[in-house]
């Protein structure tokens, strides 16, 4: 089952969540986490900060969901084992038995400050990166990957270059800049060198390739995709190639991080993303392989993608001025949207692709934080982003963790605490999505990222205003 099955299977949970008697914990709130003898793996880094947290804040509600979400991951999406010597992790994202190198990233970052105490969880984030490593390999085209390589997927009908192992074939931008998010951030928190070996390093010779094959100054790339569907935004017109560019130096993102077509294929967060990637490659590429040429090539692309951002990525919005588009095709035509998956254009500070303080990001920000934006949506349970995957009215919980985690007002990050409280509609876990009018009706139960990324909201106010977890 796809993402877009799953969410027509589950767009209404209109039920409550009801609990045996027996269930209750001394604190009133009900035991939902997985039993210890199913988690899939345990930390013991990870339950010590559960213990911090949960003694040291006053809000017990809050606590109990740090509790719920933080070890999600852990508990219920990975499978770690050894391939060929080395660790070998394989990270579902929860109720879709696949790996995505965009979630199983996000999914583990939030443990990354906890390697130093924990060399079982830094074994488990290598293999990440080592099986990140392989997909590339196989395909750096492809979004979506099974553990087992030779698996045929449910997609093997779509009009691509299908490979055994590949679940699905979205060329996103982002699907190559998380692995190298990952990498850089697990090198510089643990000093460990030894995911990064020779085919590490010829992965990142493929990212670059990719994304200059993507810039399509020379013609359309190899790259094409078409699906037989009645959803518009699971298939690319023009025969498979999407709508036409200028070649002005920015990268084709075929797909957005929903795995939604784009509208015009230059999608602004995705090009930024790849600018901060391309220059983390580049630092990682001298100072463990002392490969100049290759990093000249990396930081020569992020300048050319960062210079076409400045020109083609600014549009001026009649009330707020100069914003950033989601999405531009460099002949002047824009989208003026915002996706609550990441990268999105609230995102951009939180990949450290442009400084809080930035005048276009904050005007940018205004108008995605308003009625503005079409789709940010404002009901009677709830405010909040959303996007074009879930439709109409309905609330991102990842959304408002990255408006929250991308504040400096300390009541806009009380209202987005407030909210995800109130809004989990009983399940102590975060979702996909909900109805702005009724939290009960939920998209995906099961949604590790979010999960996992509400824990690191949690330790990040915790770290930096622990007052307002009070």
């Amino acid at each position: 089952m796809n993402r877009r099955q799953f969410l027509r299977a589950t767009s209404v949970i209109a039920s409550s969540v009801w609990f045996s008697p027996g269930t209750w914990a001394a604190t009133s709130f009900p035991v939902v986490r997985i039993p210890e003898a199913q988690r899939k793996f345990k930390s013991a880094a990870v339950e010590r900060t559960i213990a911090q947290v949960q003694s040291s804040i006053g809000n017990s509600e809050l606590a109990w969901m740090f509790a719920n979400c933080f070890p999600n991951t852990l508990d219920t999406t990975v499978d770690f084992s050894a391939a060929n010597g080395r660790p070998d992790t394989y990270v579902i994202t929860g109720d879709i038995d696949a790996m995505w190198l965009r979630d199983s990233t996000a999914q583990v970052w939030p443990y990354l400050p906890l390697m130093r105490e924990d060399p079982a969880l830094r074994q488990l984030i290598a293999g990440v990166i080592n099986r990140q490593t392989r997909c590339i390999h196989k395909d750096p085209y492809a979004n979506a990957f099974y553990k087992d390589e030779q698996q045929i997927s449910q997609w093997k009908d779509d009009r691509t270059d299908m490979k055994p192992g590949v679940h699905e074939r979205k060329w996103e931008v982002d699907s190559l800049c998380f692995p190298i998010r990952l990498a850089y951030h697990y090198w510089k928190a643990s000093g460990d060198t030894a995911p990064f070996d020779a085919a590490w390093r010829e992965a990142i010779g493929l990212v670059l390739q990719t994304f200059r094959e993507q810039q399509r100054k020379t013609g359309r790339g190899p790259y094409r995709f078409q699906r037989r569907t009645e959803v518009a935004t699971d298939t690319l017109p023009g025969h498979g190639y999407g709508r036409p560019v200028k070649p002005v130096g920015l990268i084709c993102s075929m797909f957005r991080p929903s795995d939604d077509a784009t509208v015009f294929p230059f999608l602004v967060p995705s090009n930024f993303f790849a600018v901060v990637s391309l220059r983390q490659a580049a630092e990682m590429l001298v100072q463990i392989h002392n490969d100049t040429e290759t990093a000249a090539q990396c930081r020569a692309l992020a300048g050319e993608v960062e210079r076409a951002l400045r020109q083609y990525a600014v549009v001026r919005h009649a009330s707020f001025g100069r914003v950033y588009a989601y999405e531009v095709d460099g002949y002047g035509n824009s989208y003026c949207i915002d996706d609550s998956n990441v990268p999105s254009l609230l995102s951009l500070t939180y990949i450290d692709a442009v400084p809080p303080g930035s005048p276009i990001y904050q005007n940018t920000r205004h108008f995605l934080l308003s009625g503005g934006n079409p789709y940010y949506f404002k009901g009677t349970a709830a405010e909040g982003p959303g996007g074009p995957h879930a439709g109409l009215d309905m609330i991102w919980p990842l959304g408002i963790i990255l408006r929250a985690m991308t504040s400096t007002s300390d009541r806009e990050i009380r209202l987005c605490l407030e909210t995800l409280q109130h809004t989990h509609a009983g399940t102590g876990f975060m979702h996909e999505s909900f109805n702005k009018d009724d939290p009960k009706k939920f998209t995906r139960g099961w949604f590790a990222w979010a999960n996992t990324a509400f824990g690191e909201l949690i330790l990040k106010v915790r770290r930096e205003r622990p007052r307002l977890l009070d």
